[in-house]
């Protein structure tokens, strides 16, 4: 059999392979849904009213635009990990961002609890904030792994972390708009849980949904 004959024999009935967009059209497309979702959600369930006024604190605006970069930056690194000829540096994208806001609120976390002690823990107050971060935060992370299944990941483990980084601190910029919590401790306690939650849900689960081992 000539060269030729046994290349169109094996390429016969074979079906054009849709490429893949760009990492940077898939973080634009995921960003786009996962904003647009949350902010139906927040309004759905209603703004705080007093959410003018707690936009004008430096420290809750800066806390919003930190989860905020923080949720932006990892979904980026999440979807260029997810393509293998990507370098690795990709992942420290979003460090400085949720460095910056993890430690904005733990001193704003001790600063509550010099001032006014564990009084200000009222936990049960809070349980909504929980629900709603994992309610549409794993979601969200979950559809970032089906998103980038095609890529055949060999970094499935990291996509999903930033994965569901990036849902969960997205989410939190939503909460923190609509549930009115003031005390940073309270902050921490809850919105924190749900990050942890909502990561290590995304870190079981995505590698499964990617098809990864």
């Amino acid at each position: 059999m000539q060269t030729e004959e046994l290349i169109a024999q094996l390429s016969s009935g074979l079906t054009p392979v849709r490429r893949l967009p760009g990492p940077w059209i898939l973080a634009v497309r995921w960003l786009v849904v996962a904003i647009a979702v949350i902010a139906l959600a927040t309004a759905a369930f209603g703004l705080r009213r007093d959410l003018a006024a707690r936009l004008a604190d430096s420290s809750d605006l800066r806390q919003m635009i930190a989860a905020g970069l923080a949720g932006v930056l990892a979904a980026i690194s999440a979807l260029q990990l997810s393509f293998p000829d990507r370098s690795a540096n990709w992942g420290l994208l979003p460090i400085p961002a949720t460095g910056f806001w993890v430690g904005d609120l733990g001193w704003g976390c001790l600063r509550d609890l010099i001032e006014s002690g564990f009084d200000r823990m009222n936990l049960e107050t809070s349980v909504p904030c929980l629900a709603f971060i994992l309610g549409f935060g794993l979601p969200l992370s979950l559809a970032m792994a089906l998103l980038v299944r095609r890529a055949a990941p060999v970094r499935s483990l990291p996509v999903a972390l930033l994965g569901g980084l990036a849902a969960a601190s997205l989410t939190n910029v939503g909460m923190m708009m609509m549930h009115p919590v003031d005390a940073a401790a309270t902050v921490l306690a809850w919105h924190g849980l749900g990050v942890l939650i909502t990561v290590g849900g995304s870190a079981l689960l995505g590698p499964r949904v990617m098809g990864s081992p």
